[in-house]
């Protein structure tokens, strides 16, 4: 009897380990038809195509923009950006399930805001140029915050403005009140929204880019670069990266006379950064004034930038080391910009380091560099040349060099290879060769 009595014991005691046990949580499975065909994820603006298919928008018109054929995903069938309707029912019901399911995580979609039309949105921009072209301010502003606030909607309000030419139309709008004064007292604040709202709309056309590069717009742009809010300043680069960037030597007339503005705004922004974006806007920016003008490379070599881009290559990520690497090799095509490279300690060993390191752009960049403080020109002083081949030998160019010469490379870049091989040649019995495949004792110059 006793043992009977100890067994009903055990047997009630797992008995209730069971009944109290916590439940096991079971993760909410999302039902088939909310999903979207082609992300699989909760459909959270739902439409459908003539097809009869439902997609989430986002991800149907990813699929168009991307240049695939303008079909179904699952039906094949022609498929335009133009047929896709809301489905309204679907996304309510939607709606319904994630408040249904609230307890358990899930948030309520919200509800798509109506997309704007080229209709309103051509309303829009005629108001922002008669009242600009008028010296209406409030009314400009006004127009241009409407602009701004939808295109910030959405990706698709975003295009549709960037369709019917809203860069064109806020650059002349830019040009009209820069003109007339607008960068002092409030009308400046309406500058700075005017490029807020431009800067959405990138990348400009070349008209746009074409009325950026008027002597007023320019003045206007490094105005707010050097003086603006930070945001402001922020724009008004982009800005400038864009005029830039777009322009050719029948377009860019605006920029006579104004080089050295824009080149000491940049530098401005390139020493003192103030965001990530504006630093790498600014160094595209100065590196397409350089490249396009020896006398605009000296002037930035002068204005103080070799050394800081050089010490920034030191640890730079990939986007920052390539744009410096540009920049930098824009800047040694001046005999100023080579001068000061040569005399930096750190120069040669961080163009070697950086080969085969960051990107194939990167080596090609830092090889185009080496090449040119290698090679020597009539009046440069001979004793630096020969102390940056020296310097190259001994942290590793030349067998950096023949490896590239393996690997393979453009034909530009093997032909300065080849070039700077043979330089290096002529003084490799000045020092023994050491691996050059990690600096960690280089630490930032003061």
């Amino acid at each position: 009897m006793a043992l009977l009595a100890r067994r009903a014991r055990r047997s009630l005691a797992k008995t209730m380990k069971t009944a109290v046990a916590p439940p096991v949580a079971v993760e909410l499975a999302i039902p088939a038809h909310f999903r979207c065909p082609i992300s699989l994820d909760l459909m959270r603006d739902p439409v459908t195509a003539p097809t009869g298919i439902t997609y989430d928008r986002e991800s149907i018109e990813a699929w168009l923009d991307t240049g695939r054929a303008a079909v179904c995903p699952v039906t094949h069938a022609p498929l335009r950006r133009d047929d896709l309707v809301p489905n309204h029912a679907i996304r309510r019901v939607i709606q319904d399930w994630c408040v249904a399911n609230r307890s358990r995580g899930v948030e309520r979609i919200p509800t798509p805001k109506i997309p704007v039309t080229p209709a309103q949105a051509s309303d829009l921009l005629f108001e922002v140029a008669e009242s600009a072209r008028a010296g209406a301010a409030s009314r400009c502003a006004a127009a241009v915050a409407r602009v701004r606030e939808l295109a910030r909607d959405s990706e698709r309000n975003r295009r549709c403005f960037a369709s019917i030419g809203t860069g064109r139309v806020l650059a002349a709008a830019l040009e009209s009140l820069a003109a007339a004064g607008g960068e002092e007292h409030a009308g400046g604040a309406l500058i700075e929204d005017v490029l807020a709202a431009l800067v959405r709309m990138a990348p400009l056309d070349e008209e746009a880019a074409r009325i950026l590069s008027s002597p007023a717009s320019l003045s206007a742009l490094v105005s707010v670069a050097e003086n603006g809010s930070l945001a402001g300043r922020l724009n008004a680069v982009l800005a400038i990266k864009e005029a830039v960037s777009s322009c050719d030597g029948t377009t860019c007339a605006g920029f006579t006379g104004k080089e050295d503005e824009i080149v000491d705004a940049l530098v401005k922004i390139i020493k003192a950064p103030i965001c990530p974006q504006a630093t790498k806007a600014a160094m595209v920016a100065a590196y397409h004034l350089a490249r396009s003008d020896q006398r605009v490379a000296a002037r930035v070599a002068t204005a103080g930038l070799v050394p800081l881009l050089v010490e920034a290559l030191v640890d730079a990520d990939k986007s920052v080391a390539e744009k410096a690497l540009a920049l930098l090799d824009a800047v040694l095509a001046s005999e100023e910009g080579r001068a000061i490279a040569r005399g930096h300690a750190l120069t040669v060993a961080v163009l070697v380091k950086k080969m085969f390191r960051v990107s194939d752009l990167a080596t090609e960049l830092a090889i185009s560099a080496m090449w040119r403080l290698g090679k020597s020109t009539g009046g440069e002083d001979e004793g630096a040349v020969t102390r940056c081949l020296v310097e190259a030998l001994r942290v590793g160019a030349f067998q950096k060099l023949l490896l590239l010469l393996q690997v393979g490379c453009r034909d530009a870049t093997k032909e300065k290879t080849t070039e700077l091989l043979r330089m290096l040649n002529k003084h490799k019995g000045a020092g023994e060769c050491v691996d050059a495949m990690d600096f960690r004792g280089l630490n930032r110059l003061s």
